[in-house]
């Protein structure tokens, strides 16, 4: 019989020794996990977090839809001036043009204006068009954005565009009334509108000539 006690005490060691790395790495084991639940987390919030594009058709798209294109008739020369196009072309809801492009005359060009005949500086305003105004007079509000309260729109003036003018044309913009018209509203228009910057204080400063004495609209 072996008396001798090292033999015992060595393996009490090892055992001793072998359950601490078993209990190190099942720890090293539980915080790996507890990490990665964390990470978890704050993925999810990450990606929650992350802003959507607007789809096609929403709001923030329609909002700067303009509609129509621009095709400039015969006897106009595309030129650069956006100081003149940002005179004409206006932001949603206020009217003007939705997009506009600028362009000189090259030969005389027939345009139409409908004023209100309360206003008669107003018979040589900036807002023509190159074709003959068309009613019922609703209709034509609907087309050119025009509120009730902007013009009556009871008379036509027709006149020749001055050689060497340089106007900008292009599709209406939307419009929103006031109060005092009911809050109507119209949509932007694929009407081509032109845009002439006429002085009405100085008569150098007309881009229009050879007019037809006004007559009253709808006949």
């Amino acid at each position: 019989m072996n008396n001798d006690p090292r033999p015992q005490q060595f393996l009490l060691h090892y055992r001793s020794r072998l359950l601490n790395r078993i209990s190190l790495r099942a720890g090293g084991l539980t915080i790996a996990a507890l990490a990665l639940g964390a990470c978890a987390p704050l993925a999810s919030q990450q990606q929650t977090a992350t802003p959507s594009l607007p789809q096609a058709g929403s709001q923030a798209l329609t909002q700067t839809h303009c509609a129509g294109a621009i095709l400039p008739p015969y006897g106009l020369t595309p030129i650069s001036d956006p100081a003149l196009v940002a005179k004409a072309q206006q932001p949603p809801t206020k009217g003007g043009l939705c997009m506009g492009e600028a362009f000189q005359t090259t030969q005389p060009l027939t345009v139409y204006r409908v004023w209100d005949s309360s206003k008669p500086l107003g018979q040589y305003g900036s807002w023509w068009s190159f074709n003959p105004p068309a009613g019922p007079r609703d209709a034509y509000r609907v087309q050119n954005e025009i509120c009730p309260s902007w013009s009556k729109l009871d008379r036509v003036t027709q006149c020749r565009l001055k050689v060497g003018s340089e106007i900008v044309i292009g599709p209406g913009q939307s419009a929103q009334c006031g109060a005092q018209d009911n809050n109507a509203s119209y949509p932007t228009s694929a009407a081509i509108q032109v845009y002439v910057p006429n002085d009405t204080s100085s008569p150098s400063k007309e881009f229009v000539s050879d007019c037809i004495a006004a007559t009253a609209w709808p006949e």
